[in-house]
């Protein structure tokens, strides 16, 4: 069967460009050529655009064309590698979003840091933790403490000590400060844990999404791998 770049590309909206693009970039195989000069197409063209397209969502653009590059290069072993990547990030984005979730469940603070401030003495003591690592969550940029302009003394509002507790429950969960610092941005740009809870829902929704589309684009896969046994 004979297909032409216009029939790859009504399937799925895309501009006959983007099917020789697709070719050029090694995601579709070489086509062969007719007399004149023209691209000819093959189902199993079709089928690797289909893959494409499919692994796109699980993927991302650049791993599923590196994906499509590896099959059709003939090094499965790289393509399976590429896959298993993407499959470790989205269990560690699990697993983030799980601990960021127990945290935010378990930030109730004390009843006597709740009202008014404290000092950094007091709440490392209260914690556990040294002055000390405090200092060094501030360096990193995770928890600014106003200074008191008479003394020059760290004062930690409320929500200080809301981020200082969330701070120690992912740490205790082994994850970094960059990480932590991405999810206590999220805490203060939601307004606080409790409108977080809907921010969270969607990153889990987003989660489920990616793993159902890993699905597919599995699916996809094994069907275009069948084409070239």
């Amino acid at each position: 069967m004979r297909l032409r770049p216009i029939d790859l590309a009504r399937e799925h909206g895309l501009s006959t460009q983007a099917v020789r693009n697709y070719e050029e970039a090694g995601i579709l195989p070489p086509a062969e050529r007719s007399p004149h000069g023209y691209r000819v197409y093959a189902p199993r063209h079709a089928a690797a655009l289909r893959t494409f397209l499919a692994l796109i969502p699980a993927h991302g653009h650049a791993t599923a064309g590196a994906i499509m590059r590896a099959v059709n290069g003939g090094a499965a072993e790289e393509a399976l590698r590429l896959i298993d990547g993407s499959h470790a990030e989205l269990a560690g984005d699990r697993h983030t979003l799980e601990a960021v979730e127990l945290a935010l469940r378990d930030l109730a603070p004390p009843r006597e840091l709740e009202p008014g401030v404290t000092f950094i003495g007091p709440l490392a003591r209260r914690l556990g933790i040294r002055p000390a690592t405090l200092r060094k969550w501030e360096r990193a940029g995770l928890i600014v403490p106003r200074r008191d302009p008479r003394t020059g003394y760290r004062v930690y509002t409320s929500a200080d000590v809301r981020d200082v507790l969330l701070a120690h429950q992912l740490r205790r969960g082994g994850h970094g400060l960059e990480q932590i610092a991405r999810v206590l941005e999220r805490v203060r740009a939601a307004g606080g844990p409790e409108p977080l809870q809907a921010t969270l829902r969607e990153w889990r929704d987003r989660l489920t999404a990616r793993g159902l589309a890993m699905l597919a684009g599995a699916g996809a896969l094994d069907t275009y791998l069948g084409t070239r046994r």
